[in-house]
């Protein structure tokens, strides 16, 4: 995909169906109980309703995408361990032992490991999206050229087009890069025009010298490419990761589908910040798992103006988060389909106060 290509059909994207989402509502408002009584769950339901442009929901089919990566900007220290360790943990997501494959599997989600751009050869077992064998150290130059960005976001893309004609109705997201968190800050102090001090933390643990060179590598990195904040893909592709792009596809790929999409945390939230960059109507195919005890997820999800579910403080990565979330949804779903109405039970129904 080019990028003049990508941006054609990004132009595709409509807004959501207020219809629906106003369907949904009056739904919830003739349950017997109180108006808005399941706070979030209930305007969760009611955007999925917008997304998805029917008040009919099911979301009994759902996976969640790791996408891996890494990340050459390892090379300054930036992490407690080394690039190794990527493919490690890939190997054990193909062999479904890892974090997120446990919860899946009482979330009742699938787990699909994704390779966009890991060093050394394929694992079996890992979907191979590949770009290159990892990203570039962003303090001597741009992490990837912009064709690579746009190769990323469109394979992206692609995972949710390939998953929903599987059937899949909810989709999680997830990430495993050493490193990205680092590519992850930078991408973020740009775009919200934050200091790096205030967006970089101690990603899997670092030491306070670690985090020390972590701040100063992307001081460096900036100061290196001199990204444009308002060109989401200049900075994407001169600071970022191959799983934050491809992530980013994952959230234009859920607008464009039609198909709701999790946010896991920090990093999974700059790529969904990078997404309604590039395109602000992709906004309605985003939805907040948790809010990261990363400093700066915080802010992420206030540009995008998304509250998170649970605050449990969550920072493990795989999209941990994204799946933990699941068992809400399907909380929200089993009153929203199987709970009495007011005429049914005989009672008054309620009415707004205020």
């Amino acid at each position: 995909m080019t990028e003049p290509e990508l941006r054609q059909l990004l132009q595709t994207i409509t807004p959501p169906d207020e219809a629906a989402r106003a369907a949904a509502h009056a739904h919830w408002a003739g349950l017997a109980k109180p108006l808005g009584g399941l706070g979030q769950l209930e305007t969760m339901l009611e955007e999925a309703a917008a997304l998805t442009e029917t008040e009919q929901l099911e979301f009994s089919r759902r996976a969640v995408l790791v996408l891996c990566a890494d990340n050459g900007v390892v090379a300054q220290g930036v992490s407690q361990t080394d690039s190794s360790v990527t493919r490690a943990v890939a190997q054990n997501l193909a062999a479904r032992r890892t974090s997120v494959c446990q919860m899946a599997k009482a979330a009742r989600c699938e787990v699909l490991p994704v390779d966009m751009g890991m060093a050394g050869e394929p694992v079996p077992g890992v979907l191979n999206s590949r770009i290159a064998a990892g990203t570039r150290d962003f303090t001597e130059g741009p992490a990837m050229t912009r064709a690579e960005a746009v190769e990323a976001i469109g394979k992206g893309i692609a995972l949710v087009r390939a998953e929903k004609a599987r059937g899949v109705q909810l989709l999680a997201t997830g990430e495993m890069g050493i490193g990205n968190t680092t590519t992850s800050s930078a991408v973020a102090a740009v775009l919200l025009g934050q200091p790096i001090e205030t967006m970089t933390g101690r990603g899997a643990g670092l030491s306070d010298e670690g985090l020390a060179r972590k701040i100063d590598a992307i001081r460096r990195g900036i100061e290196k490419n001199q990204p444009d904040p308002a060109d989401a893909l200049d900075v994407l592709s001169k600071l970022g990761g191959y799983d934050i792009a491809g992530l980013c596809g994952v959230f234009l790929g859920g607008a464009l589908e039609k198909l709701p999409v999790l946010m896991d945390g920090f990093i999974s939230g700059v790529a969904a910040l990078c997404a309604v960059r590039l395109c602000p109507a992709a906004e309605k195919a985003v939805f907040a798992s948790h809010c990261s005890t990363e400093p700066a997820a915080k802010l992420v999800l206030e540009a995008l103006n998304k509250k998170a579910l649970i605050t449990a403080g969550l920072h493990l990565g795989e999209g941990t988060g994204a799946v933990a979330s699941l068992p809400l949804w399907d909380m929200a779903l089993a009153v929203y389909n199987n709970c009495y109405s007011f005429t049914e039970g005989g009672i008054t129904p309620y009415t707004p106060q205020c």
